[in-house]
């Protein structure tokens, strides 16, 4: 296990025997395995060994199966014995930092449909800091210690951690003070605002239209002034998607430049963690407080280390212009078929802007970005499966048992229970690890070969510019059968999920309003993606900062959608 947490945690055993008998579990789990001492209760019978394997077409050759029916009972041994060690969990100092009133919202207490998951008071460090007298609400999948986590699921009862996130324990050593969890969507499992079990979150724009997701409620709490800041969750662009919609700055950085420890994951190579405001600036000097590897989380080795950042003080000290920088409209970004009109021409003229703050803007071409949804869908779909059921393995971090405990084994019932989305993902993944066998190591690869492909057009360019979504919020949809459930997402990360494959730090800022598709009289914000080179988040948050500051966003309106 790797060294403890940097930030101030204390790490002690959760649960299990003393420690004189873990010495005596390890003897007999090696003398098991080595010689064969099977313990008189093993449940392990003859065929079981054959039966494992059977559904994998192969079978165990009759002289080799007494063998291997004692190795099987001698490895049930060892797991049993490992099953009973204490956890691992690092142990976050509630003296200091005590949860006030933890309670499920009551219905005066709710906003914006359903827009908080717990309310609670954690007061940030009485002594300052960065975030000193900023509200913050968390994603309902970032573990706060005693206090419930739904993950906008009712397939198993709300589990608590005993943890606390490493960028809770950040935020409260900054002076934020924490109010609550926000509501996300069914298991993170979607980018509408409408699939959570606890509720529908609501556009703080116009009611009946979607906040997007999965940070749902945080994204909706931030555009309404109600928070601060909100810690949100991207797999693929569930940071971006609520942001552009909901008319709120959010940034995915770099994969891994945030720790993801203590937050519930969907695929380790989609997962990133990072924040939401109403302005840059924020979103800059929240980044500073909760990046930098924490000593646990393996995909946070590369970033800087915690509190050398200055991503903060270089907007504040930089000038409003753009002088010499070179911005890039990605072409592919604008031509998809998925993107309306009235968002086209919204992006494409703030992005012209540019040109008044002394940069250079054209167009620039890379053809592999059109390839970004369906190199994320079979990576997220293999990995997340896996997931589901448990199978997740390969990471080095804290993994999170207690979550894992009350989700498995699944039940008939439980996945009955599950919003469309969630089956599709069990369903796809399963067919194909068994139908493309080694498809999940090529995905990976090509989507490195992308990767490359943009890290050599930021050579040339500082950074490039898209629509974040290629639509404005629709209405909110509907549970029903499966396609009409996932139909009010389809389309809404093709400029998204490709930057979750590559890892390239992304920021969606507003930069205006377009009307809904059904109602003209309905103005809704847009969004404008702004993508840098792996660990450029320095230069993506100056160029939004300068447009934001030269711009008055809330002002500008455009026209209705021809399509």
């Amino acid at each position: 296990m790797p060294s403890a947490n940097a930030d101030s945690f204390c790490l002690i055993r959760s649960s299990g025997p003393p420690a004189d008998s873990i010495e005596v579990i390890a003897s007999a789990c090696i003398m098991s395995v080595l010689f064969t001492n099977i313990s008189e209760n093993n449940p392990v019978k003859p065929g079981d060994a054959q039966a494992l394997i059977e559904p994998l077409g192969l079978t165990i050759n009759p002289s080799e199966a007494g063998d291997f029916h004692t190795l099987l009972a001698a490895v049930h041994d060892c797991a049993e014995g490992v099953a009973s060690l204490p956890d691992y969990q690092p142990i976050p100092d509630q003296t200091k930092y005590p949860r006030g009133n933890v309670r499920r919202p009551t219905k005066e207490e709710q906003v914006l449909g359903q827009a908080w998951a717990h309310r609670f008071l954690i007061r940030g460090n009485p002594e300052g800091g960065k975030l000193a007298g900023k509200s913050v609400s968390l994603k309902d999948v970032i573990a706060v210690a005693g206090v419930p986590q739904l993950l906008g699921s009712d397939i198993i009862p709300s589990w608590t951690p005993t943890t606390d996130a490493t960028v809770v324990t950040r935020l409260l050593e900054a002076g934020a003070d924490i109010c609550g969890t926000s509501t996300c969507e069914n298991l993170c499992h979607s980018t509408s605002s409408y699939t959570s079990a606890q509720g529908i979150v609501e556009n703080p724009h116009a009611t009946g239209y979607s906040a997007g997701g999965s940070t749902s409620g945080g994204a909706a709490l931030v555009a309404a002034g109600l928070v601060d800041i909100t810690i949100g969750g991207d797999q693929g662009g569930s940071i971006r998607v609520p942001a552009s919609l909901c008319g709120c700055v959010g940034l995915k950085p770099t994969h891994g430049r945030v720790p993801f420890t203590g937050i519930t994951s969907g695929d380790a190579m989609n997962d990133h963690a990072g924040p939401l405001a109403r302005s840059t600036l924020e979103v800059a000097t929240c980044l500073d407080v909760i990046s930098g590897y924490d000593g646990i989380d393996d995909k946070s080795l590369g970033s800087a280390q915690p509190g050398t950042t200055t991503f903060a003080d270089v907007l504040k000290n930089s000038p409003q212009r753009l002088d010499g920088l070179k911005v890039g409209i990605l072409k592919e970004g604008f031509e998809h078929d998925a993107v309306s009109s009235s968002v086209r021409h919204s992006v494409l003229t703030a992005a012209k802007k540019f040109e008044d703050l002394g940069a250079s803007v054209e167009e620039v071409s890379l053809p592999d970005h059109l390839h970004g949804p369906a190199v994320w869908t079979i990576q997220q779909r293999i990995a997340g499966a896996q997931t589901l059921l448990g199978q997740n393995t390969g990471r080095r971090g804290l993994y999170m048992t207690e979550a894992e405990q009350a989700r498995l084994p699944w039940t008939d019932e439980g996945f009955q229970r599950a919003f469309p989305s969630t089956k599709n993902v069990i369903i796809n993944g399963l067919y194909l690890m068994s139908r493309f066998p080694g498809l999940y190591g090529k995905t990976a690869n090509i989507g490195r070969q992308i990767c490359d492909k943009y890290q050599a057009l930021f050579e040339k360019y500082d950074v490039l510019v898209m629509p974040t979504t290629p639509v404005v919020a629709p209405k909110h949809g509907k549970w029903g059968l499966p396609m009409e459930s996932l139909k009010p997402s389809m389309g809404l990360t093709v400029n998204t999920a490709i930057f979750n494959v590559t890892g390239h730090p992304a920021l969606s800022i507003p930069i205006g309003f377009a009307p809904a598709k059904e109602d003209c009289q309905v103005l809704l914000p847009v969004g404008m993606q702004i993508v840098g080179g792996l660990w450029q988040e320095e230069k993506i948050l100056r160029v939004g900062h300068a447009w934001e500051s030269s711009h008055d966003w809330k002002k500008t309106q455009f026209g209705m959608d021809k399509n």
